[in-house]
């Protein structure tokens, strides 16, 4: 089989699933043991960031020291728990999640998810999603440094892939996300999902309210242009 030439990269949280509820009932619930009020533009700020980064930007609005390691990963295990026992009670994908990775290959692109989320999420999301066999490479974020809008993840993905930065596709719903795609000199498409705004999302190359609506040719309208 022929080496790839091109590539789509894809977002897990609010892209593949809609997770805006889950996360936030675990943020809530996570920031209150710890005697934090969550607020929606902490909230807000969040999306697509590694819990590190998260943990000690809230720990900094509440004017405290900044955490521990030992704290960091204390309350990210608490959040991340609660999060999976959420989305295993219910778990919102977004429809036409296999039929489109399944065209998307049909048509050559090796495929890739690009994560902040830890690699547990990932294994539950992937399985519960039926895309294992679909996946090319994935990338987590415990497996970089700098979480988005820093481009790392996204250029992982693509080294994984074996597929040059700017013959990449990244979907996300996020502006960090779509910031990290331009960073790393990739084509971009915005999906829209629960608490986004087109807003957010209006410095990505195609923007769209529905995944399902997304067909490979755009993909590769996006490729051809850039």
């Amino acid at each position: 089989m022929p080496e790839p030439t091109h590539a789509a990269i894809f977002d897990l949280d609010g892209t593949l699933i809609d997770t805006y509820d889950a996360h936030h009932a675990a943020w809530r619930t996570a920031c209150a043991a710890n005697g934090i009020e969550l607020t929606p533009a902490m909230f807000a700020w969040s999306f697509g960031r590694t819990n590190p980064a998260i943990i000690r930007r809230f720990w900094s609005d509440e004017g405290r020291p900044e955490p521990d390691d030992e704290t960091i990963e204390r309350v990210a295990e608490s959040k991340e728990t609660d999060f999976r026992t959420e989305l295993e009670r219910v778990f919102p994908a977004m429809p036409g999640v296999p039929e489109l990775i399944t065209g998307l290959r049909e048509r050559g692109f090796a495929v890739a998810i690009g994560t902040s989320a830890p690699r547990e999420n990932l294994e539950l999301a992937v399985d519960r999603l039926g895309i294992g066999d679909l996946l090319d490479a994935s990338v987590c974020g415990g497996e970089v440094v700098h979480g988005k809008p820093d481009p790392e993840v996204f250029l992982l993905a693509a080294e994984r892939l074996g597929v040059s930065p700017n013959r990449c596709v990244v979907v996300e719903d996020a502006g960090a996300g779509i910031d990290a795609a331009q960073a790393g000199e990739m084509s971009s498409i915005g999906i829209i999902s629960t608490g986004r705004t087109a807003a957010e999302l209006v410095h990505a190359d195609l923007v769209v309210d529905r995944f399902d609506v997304l067909r490979p040719a755009d993909f590769l309208r996006l490729l051809d242009g850039h």
